[in-house]
């Protein structure tokens, strides 16, 4: 009995050591809940006696080549509220003075509390209600706000656009989502940061860093003035200033010239890679998407059915049409299929398959460098054929066909670039797993001989086509395409100062810029022909199933030390000799000469009072307009 009374003894003993160790547990894990994880009552015991006031820092401003100043701030005002501090107050006067329903109010303060929208939201900490104030809603509001407990007014910038160009370019900020806030801690709900454009491929370097200012509150939470004198503060750091690799005046010009058409201009400098115009048309002015219309006017963009919201630049899917030959030039000179005097014939087509693709008349048997000069479909096509279906270089059509497509993806085909832009497009250039998965392993180059000439499956975006004009223009190397020349006090990524060279031997670009010149002497680029500027060039008319042909054209100048390359695209707008080659002529002579030449005046005018839909092509001037 004894025995069994010290056993049970022994575990009450145990029992009660449990049960405390378990309560301690309990309070330290509670503790440590409190101060560590839950904020909510270290903001709530801070927010009885300081106003932590985030201080927003200037946004970095944004120049074009020359200087010309493009992007700035101007001053706005936010509203902000902490929710525990909001008192009851007339609804629907504070509902006046800031012109909105109180609906509108309701749905606010719901979003505000809503945790999936606004993560990380304590009643202790203070919160966006509206922004973007104007000076004027702000100061009437200001006389009013004794009246709302809780709410005050924040100090901000909202950019402001010196032109009504380059939107696409420049792109946008916007309020920042619940995905942007979960990335990245440097937000909170309400903030801004850059949505498209250069303002978000940059965000980070043009949105500098927040500062805070603490103040003082009495038992009664009025302001006292500045906690500990204010050397608490921290003072914002502005964001840093880029400078554009883009000439506005170039940029304004091209979008003048496309006016009433779609389509894209892209202008670059070979030797650095700087973009100097990057036009995508329907354009827009980028100061509708400033402020509190800005929800308004994106909606209104992108409810237009010409979507001018799009980037074709850099997003557009085009058959290249027969701007790609100069790649098939290089690539047959490469491999060894033809050298410059290996001649195939034309009869008005490709006589291999009865005369498809058909061709213009011109002389036959011909060259390269003639071919490239008179566009002859031909001509490619016979050089496709050589590289597939002879057996005496590779061992079967699929690998000669890898052999064709690795050439053109070292040339910047099939891929992104990599611009310095969000959203760019890849184009697309097949490989021989997609016709053997088509054609079950049985084709040859009958099967796809439209890809000789920029048809077909390929497509590639105005910035590639440019790009390649770069490329012969410096005979064999290119440096990525990027529109931002300088960061302030930051050196650029080196994927934009070092030179990128393709998988073709310098030499044969020479062949290819001599075809290109003949081109622009006595071949299908004649209209670009600039007095004084020894102009190379290759025209596109790309077929399009949907309706009219695009109008294309690729080039550089001059033939020697090139300063320029361009890409001219114009859907629907046929012959490339119709739009892409004049407005290549006007965009390069405005360039390199600084003026258009008088004689040059009337071709400005026409050029750019002529309305290009998939329809029909007619002038303004025309119709007296």
């Amino acid at each position: 009995m004894e025995t069994n009374t010290k056993y049970t003894l022994e575990n009450r003993r145990y029992v009660i050591i449990g049960a405390v160790v378990i309560l301690v547990l309990v309070f330290i894990i509670r503790l440590f809940y409190l101060q560590v994880v839950e904020n909510d009552y270290k903001a709530w015991a801070d927010s009885n006696a300081f106003l932590k006031k985030t201080l927003y820092p200037s946004r970095g401003m944004i120049y074009d080549r020359n200087g010309k100043l493009l992007v700035y701030n101007q001053p706005a005002y936010d509203v902000m509220l902490i929710m525990r501090e909001v008192q009851p107050f007339d609804t629907l006067d504070f509902c006046n003075i800031l012109s909105i329903t109180k609906e509108q109010f309701v749905k606010r303060i719901a979003d505000i509390k809503n945790r999936k929208l606004n993560p990380g939201y304590s009643s202790y900490v203070p919160q966006v209600f509206m922004n973007h104030l104007s000076a004027q809603e702000c100061g009437v509001l200001q006389e009013k706000l004794y009246k709302f407990p809780g709410f005050y007014i924040q100090n901000r910038t909202i950019r402001q656009y010196e032109y009504p160009h380059a939107a696409h370019l420049l792109g946008s900020i916007g309020e920042v989502n619940r995905k942007d806030i979960e990335k990245d801690e440097y937000y909170v709900q309400g903030d801004n940061s850059g949505r498209s454009g250069v303002e978000r491929s940059y965000e980070k370097v043009l949105r500098g860093e927040k500062g805070v200012e603490i103040l003082l509150r009495d038992v009664h939470g009025r302001i006292k003035g500045k906690y500990n004198e204010g050397h608490s503060d921290v003072a914002p750091v502005s964001g840093k200033n880029l400078t554009l690799a883009i000439d506005m005046d170039l940029q304004a010009y091209g979008e003048k010239l496309m006016r009433n058409k779609v389509g894209s201009i892209v202008m670059i400098e070979p030797e650095t890679g700087e973009v100097l115009c990057l036009v995508s048309s329907p354009n827009y002015d980028p100061g509708l998407l400033v402020g509190r219309q800005r929800g308004k006017n994106h909606k209104m963009l992108a409810e237009n059915p010409e979507k001018p919201l799009i980037d074709r630049s850099i997003t557009g899917f085009y058959p290249p049409g027969s701007t790609f030959k100069p790649t098939q030039g290089l690539i047959f000179l490469q491999e060894g299929v033809i050298t410059t005097e290996t001649m195939y014939t034309c009869a008005h087509g490709y006589t291999f398959r009865g005369g498809k693709p058909a061709c213009h008349g011109h002389p036959s048997p011909l060259s390269l460098i003639p071919a490239l000069a008179t566009s002859c479909n031909s001509f490619f096509c016979w050089g496709l054929h050589d590289m597939l279906d002879s057996r005496r270089r590779y061992p079967t059509v699929q690998a000669a066909f890898d052999v064709w497509k690795n050439h053109l993806v070292s040339m910047g085909y099939g891929y992104e670039l990599g611009i310095d832009l969000p959203g760019e497009k890849r184009g697309y250039i097949p490989n021989s797993k997609v016709y053997d998965k088509v054609y079950k392993g049985r084709w040859n180059s009958s099967t796809v001989i439209s890809i000789a000439i920029g048809q077909g499956e390929i497509s590639a975006t105005p910035l590639q086509i440019c790009n390649l004009a770069a490329t012969i223009a410096n005979r064999g190397y290119f440096i990525t395409p990027h529109v931002v020349k300088e960061v302030q006090d930051t050196p650029l990524d080196t994927l934009y100062t070092r030179k990128r060279y393709p998988t073709i031997e310098s030499k044969y670009y020479d062949i290819v810029a001599e075809g290109m010149r003949n081109a622009v002497l006595g071949g299908t680029c004649w209209r670009a022909a600039i007095p004084g500027i020894e102009v190379c060039g290759k025209t596109g008319t790309a077929e399009n199933p949907h309706g009219k042909d695009h109008s294309a054209f690729m080039g550089f100048a001059p033939y020697k030390n090139p300063k320029v390359a361009i890409c001219v695209y114009v859907q629907n707008g046929g012959f490339g000799a119709a739009f892409g080659v004049p407005i290549g002529k006007l965009m390069m002579e405005l360039y390199l000469k600084g003026e258009i030449a008088p004689e040059d005046k009337m071709l400005e005018e026409q050029i750019s009072n002529t309305v290009v839909t998939s329809e029909n092509i007619y002038s303004l001037v025309d119709r007296g307009l």
